[in-house]
């Protein structure tokens, strides 16, 4: 396997480009299978979050070309309703394949999904809501075996109420009542941009959402049973934005100028980075990130959007390793998602674990270290710790990053950092 070993020191300089947003490809690559037709996905990331979808729409019985930035999928030979274990337990994302599957087809199989590990992520809201729809759900040897109702196991439009807001539950169901007879109403929904960007597509399609982006989305399926294919842009990704938001702060005298971003987007982010002491000015897609003071102690507290995103907690964390004073750093939507807190100790960080929350002294510096990294964000979090950190840092498990941001180590470089990946150093 494959280590990023970075050499720290001094401010990144430049600009950098954004890719388009991971969390918004996989449930719109999962809707091509609501239509026969070829679609075609534009601005598309290359990372293996997509090529393991790919591979898991191909079993299905997809055609499937990936030549990033685009993707296009169209309806194959043979229709397989069933995910199997060997897919599914490399990114719970691919949980997104069962409602169109049900939708479509009546029936599906899918095994439970697998993914990062940060914390339990159950599926019963998903499986609560197709029960709503008319389905029968039993669960046998790890799979969830579903079965549409009547009328040629065609769902039938329902009312949803989620215990919690769940983005992928969100989507899995919106997908379904895509093609389900009738008005589904979904309520106490996930508001994330990627879920009003999964209802562009659908409206594109021939369905009717309303309310994405609100806690209450409406459905209303295709009349005729079926959908249209489609030609979409995926949104930039706004985690990578932050990201390379906040490497550009972490280190004083930086400047980056972050391109072909969605400014709203982040708003929570630039917010608390504003009020930690970095300057940060907007202007259409662009985003300039500069830091000449020393930064300001900051708490934060994950949250569903529009909060604070969890999965920008663990880089700005590592920001205010930095700041001046004591920050604290709460946790509240996943239970496991402080495993870089051990990491960043070694490297000299003072934070202290009390369940969900991070209490974080600023230090003066971190120092270089072979580190971990242990999920997604988590090694995100590393690789901003090694650009400022003395000496040399390796971070090894990279295939965790590789799942969400595309060729950071390219990226980074074009920014003057000293980082570069070493293949098979990872053993």
């Amino acid at each position: 396997m494959d280590a990023i070993r970075i050499r720290g020191g001094g401010p990144l300089r430049g600009a950098v480009r954004i890719s388009g947003a991971k969390n918004a490809a996989l449930p719109i690559l999962c809707a091509t299978l609501l239509s026969d037709g070829a679609s075609r996905l534009r601005n598309v990331p290359a990372l293996r979050d997509i090529d393991t979808t790919a591979a898991l729409l191909r079993f299905l019985g997809r055609d499937v070309k990936v030549a990033a930035p685009e993707v296009e999928v169209a309806a194959g030979s043979s229709v397989r309703p069933e995910a199997p274990y060997e897919l599914v337990k490399q990114m719970r994302a691919s949980v997104l394949v069962l409602g169109p599957l049900v939708a479509r087809f009546g029936h599906a199989k899918v095994s439970l999904p697998g993914g990062c590990a940060i914390g339990a992520r159950p599926i019963d809201q998903h499986l609560k809501g197709l029960e709503a729809m008319g389905c029968k759900i039993r669960l046998e040897r790890g799979y969830v075996h579903v079965e549409g109702p009547g009328d040629r196991g065609r769902l039938r439009a329902g009312e949803v109420y989620f215990d919690i807001p769940t983005v992928t539950g969100t989507e899995n169901l919106m997908m379904a009542a895509a093609l389900a007879k009738g008005r589904t109403t979904l309520v106490n929904c996930a508001r994330e941009p990627e879920v009003e960007e999964l209802a562009r597509v659908l409206n594109k399609m021939g369905a009717e959402v309303d309310g994405a982006g609100t806690d209450v989305i409406h459905i209303r399926g295709s009349e005729r049973g079926e959908l249209a294919p489609f030609d979409h842009a995926i949104i930039p990704d706004r985690i990578e934005t932050g990201t390379y938001m906040i490497a550009a702060a972490v280190a004083e005298g930086g400047e980056v100028t972050v391109q072909g971003a969605e400014v709203s987007d982040i708003e929570p982010l630039i917010v608390k980075m504003r009020a930690a002491g970095v300057e940060i000015a907007t202007e259409g897609q662009n985003i300039l990130v500069r830091r000449n003071k020393p930064l300001k102690a900051v708490n934060v507290t994950t949250a569903p959007h529009p909060g604070f995103p969890t999965d920008m907690q663990a880089q700005f964390l590592v920001l205010m390793c930095f700041a001046r004073g004591e920050s604290v750093i709460s946790e509240t939507i996943f239970e496991n998602r402080f495993m870089h807190v051990p990491e960043l100790q070694r490297m000299g960080a003072s934070i202290a674990l009390r369940g969900n929350t991070a209490v974080v002294q600023g230090v003066d510096k971190l120092y270089g270290a072979s580190v971990m990294a242990t999920d997604l964000r988590a090694s995100a979090s590393l690789v901003i710790a090694g650009l400022v950190a003395e000496d040399e840092t390796e971070v090894r498990r990279v295939y965790h990053i590789d799942r969400g941001y595309e060729r950071i180590e390219e990226k980074m470089r074009g920014l003057g950092a000293k980082i570069e990946r070493v293949k098979g150093a990872d053993a």
